[in-house]
């Protein structure tokens, strides 16, 4: 999402889709042994990732003809408004917005152009303004830029503006100063560098607190729970034992976050929490049970910042111990990796107190 113009706007949707899961399952105890359960190794890994484009690139962009540039041939004069009040230096990365289509414009656009970028110049040809909420553009409610679409000199009505909105890196910030400027010079979605000017892109945020560093990863406490039992060995044993670990986390244990609550759905696709017995650990050769965790990498380090699913995987357990163990991982995706940090029941549990109504 982003642009808008007195006569021709254009939007692009903003795709931060960059997916990750880890997986981490502690050697907690095989059925009919009872060692202490060990740490948690909470790493997370990528598994996958995603980016939306609606405009194809080739390898070698085909430039424009030659035409007029609508702002003429003097330098066009760039001023800088930080309406969101950031404090944030936006000048490199203007400049090297600008430079980017110095150097591309005769190619791309069909005729060259020179940009002066003086952030507080009092009578500027362009105003960049760096803004909470870009103002509605081409129907787009949450653009991350918008600017006018000038394809001739008639249409330039100094100082134009052009909005750009906060919160994200420094590399994506250049990338929607650069699809902003395009449009300005009269370059549309349709035509290249599709890098720059396809109408979807990802963008990253500003850096964030990773999942890991929160108190709270999930982006609220209403969870959907879906029980798999029918392949387990007593299906309503299992399930009765999966609600108690349920509502012991709604009762507000010590140390864990207030007002959770779990609803349970018929499709595991539409759960943020699955739960079912498996044959072997997904994590690993040893453990009788493991937790993958899922989430959204908006910032683009690697790491995941906030949780989406939670995969609770019981191998070969008794039933006496899946509430446990699922209590166990409820824990951990709560925020509290390391077990000092887990409600009373989960620390240096026996094997005797795993198969106990520890809820109690």
């Amino acid at each position: 999402m982003w642009n808008r113009s007195p006569s021709v706007a254009a939007a692009v949707a903003i795709a931060v889709v960059v997916v990750l899961a880890g997986c981490a399952g502690p050697a907690l105890d095989a059925p009919g042994t009872a060692p202490a359960p060990t740490g948690v190794d909470a790493s997370t890994e990528a598994s996958g990732a995603a980016a939306a484009t609606s405009a194809p690139s080739t390898p070698t962009p085909t430039g424009a003809g030659e035409r007029a540039n609508p702002w003429g041939s003097e330098p066009v004069v760039i001023a800088i408004a930080d309406r969101a009040g950031t404090d944030r230096e936006w000048a490199p990365l203007v400049r090297e917005a600008a430079a980017f289509w110095e150097a591309k414009s005769e190619r791309f656009a069909g005729f060259p152009t020179d940009y002066e970028v003086r952030p507080d110049a009092a009578d500027p040809d362009l105003v960049i303004e760096f803004v909470d909420t870009v103002p509605e553009c081409d129907g787009a409610s949450d653009a991350a830029g918008c600017a006018p679409l000038l394809t001739d000199s008639r249409q330039v009505d100094r100082p134009e503006t052009v909005s750009v909105r906060t919160g994200f890196a420094d590399g994506s910030t250049v990338t929607v100063i650069e699809h902003e400027l395009g449009h300005t010079l009269g370059l549309t979605h349709d035509d290249p560098p599709a890098a720059v000017m396809a109408s979807r892109m990802v963008l990253y945020t500003e850096p964030l607190p990773n999942a890991t560093e929160r108190e709270f990863a999930w982006d609220d406490a209403e969870f959907t729970v879906y029980v798999d039992a029918e392949r387990a060995g007593d299906p309503a044993g299992f399930r009765e034992q999966v609600r108690q670990a349920l509502e012991y986390y709604e009762d507000d244990p010590p140390g864990m976050p207030a007002n959770l609550t779990f609803t349970p759905v018929d499709d595991p696709e539409d759960a943020e929490i699955v739960v079912r017995p498996v044959e072997t650990s997904p994590c690993g050769s040893g453990a009788a049970s493991c937790g993958g965790t899922a989430g959204w990498d908006p910032d683009g380090d690697g790491e995941v910042e906030t949780y989406s699913e939670l995969r609770v995987s019981l191998v070969d357990l008794d039933k006496d111990a899946v509430g446990w163990h699922v209590g166990y991982w409820l824990a951990f995706a709560f925020g509290a990796e390391p077990d000092s940090e887990k409600p009373p029941p989960f620390r240096d549990a026996s094997y005797e107190e795993r198969r106990s109504a520890w809820w109690e």
